[in-house]
């Protein structure tokens, strides 16, 4: 019955770790810890093994969220255990979606800011990893708005569920 979410971007060191952590927050916050898992990956694996980018890091702790993280590289055979797979840009979106086995693997890919209703129509989260300490906070801020609504869609799966 446990629910598994999957954040993914390029390297696993920037993005998907600040969405991974704000997700694993929230879905605390809303006490549902022992029903949903969540956790993040790279598209491809230059990372591995290694923490998050210090700035993430301190972004993420100035704003009260845990930032201990490990990189690794999304692999094709996860998607038989994940119910659904976060990108964090359209470029993300499209790698996926050709690692997909299958066409029920495939639709289990979503777009993060397509869960933020203000987003507008691109939904692209940028990577910060090429700036300043400014992309990293409006990193944070995209991933905390888009995070309300994917833990109301995900609270839906379960009550869908437990029906």
């Amino acid at each position: 019955m446990t629910y598994r979410v999957c954040f993914v971007c390029t390297g696993n060191i920037c993005r998907s770790p600040m969405a991974e952590s704000v997700f694993r927050a929230r879905v605390a916050e809303a006490g549902l810890e022992d029903l949903v898992v969540v956790d993040s990956a790279g598209t491809g694996g230059w990372h591995e093994g290694e923490p998050a980018d210090p700035r993430t890091v301190s972004v993420l702790e100035e704003h009260g969220y845990d930032s201990e993280h490990t990189a690794r590289q999304f692999l094709p055979s996860w998607f038989s255990r994940l119910d659904l797979v976060i990108a964090l840009d359209t470029g993300h979106l499209r790698a996926l979606r050709r690692l997909a086995p299958t066409e029920e693997d495939a639709c289990k890919i979503r777009l993060l800011r397509s869960y933020d209703p203000a987003a507008g129509p691109d939904l692209d989260v940028p990577d910060p990893y090429y700036g300043g300490r400014e992309g990293f906070e409006e990193c944070l801020e995209m991933v905390e708005a888009a995070s309300t609504g994917l833990l109301a869609a995900v609270q839906d799966e379960l009550e869908g569920r437990a029906a």
